[in-house]
């Protein structure tokens, strides 16, 4: 799910870095893969391409890696990936958008099926969960980018980019968009001089569903199960995390 949430927090703190660090370089890359093979190995005339790389740059991924991704998106036995979103309901119909970059559909659809049969779920039509997510741009920056910087003046400055709202934390601060004031606030950024530790079209859900904690841990370990599959890439769902859910997590 989305790489700002309460639930992405809490696994962190209970010590699955490593592995989510992991999934997170193998997404960049894919990213690279098809902005390059897309696009072009230029990122000064190639948009997507320049924000996988920023994005790379902000997670640490080695710069030999995204060198060897760019390069071998040019080859000849380059995989080709189909960028595909899924939508279903979960345990006690908790709505699931699911964003793929997959080089075998069958495969992905085949263990997409599996894993919300098992848990309890299924598979819906694509547009079924449109009344519940909305898309925006999310913009993490890290407070290193905003050293020397006059905040108010700041905060202007990136409302009139497009900005919806500013969170504020000691570590960093979340910039919102609207999905058509995306392009707006990477072209803001730059002409500020911040790049942002991670950029990305997020889905946000508009209603969301409480479950008793029983059924909702049991919803989140299917959660954790599509997120670790190899082809699915961000994993959104509307579960309210309550209080109550939130301290039996952080047990």
């Amino acid at each position: 799910m989305a790489g700002h949430s309460k639930w992405a927090n809490i696994k962190h703190r209970k010590g699955a870095q490593d592995k989510r660090r992991s999934k997170l370089f193998t997404r960049i890359l894919k990213d690279i893969s098809i902005a390059a093979k897309s696009g072009g190995e230029n990122p000064d005339s190639n948009p997507a391409l320049r924000l996988a790389m920023q994005n790379a740059r902000g997670a640490n991924l080695p710069k030999e890696k995204v060198e060897n991704a760019i390069k071998k998106a040019s080859s000849a036995d380059a995989a080709n990936y189909q960028q595909l979103t899924y939508e279903g309901y979960g345990h006690g119909g908790v709505g699931v958008f699911i964003e793929t970059a997959t080089d075998n559909v069958n495969r992905t659809v085949a263990n997409l099926r599996s894993i919300f049969m098992k848990s309890g779920g299924s598979l819906a039509t694509n547009g079924s969960l449109k009344f519940i997510f909305i898309q925006k741009g999310i913009f993490i920056v890290s407070k290193s980018q905003l050293m020397n910087k006059e905040v108010e003046e700041l905060e202007f400055e990136l409302i009139d980019g497009g900005a919806d709202e500013i969170e504020k934390s000691e570590e960093a601060w979340e910039i919102s968009t609207t999905f058509e004031n995306f392009g707006c606030m990477q072209k803001k950024m730059e002409a500020l001089g911040i790049e942002a530790e991670n950029a990305s079209l997020q889905r946000i859900a508009l209603i969301t569903k409480v479950l008793q904690v029983p059924d909702a841990i049991k919803f989140l370990k299917m959660i954790e199960k599509l997120e670790e599959d190899d082809d699915i890439n961000t994993v959104y769902h509307n579960l309210e995390l309550t209080d109550e859910l939130i301290q039996e997590l952080e047990k």
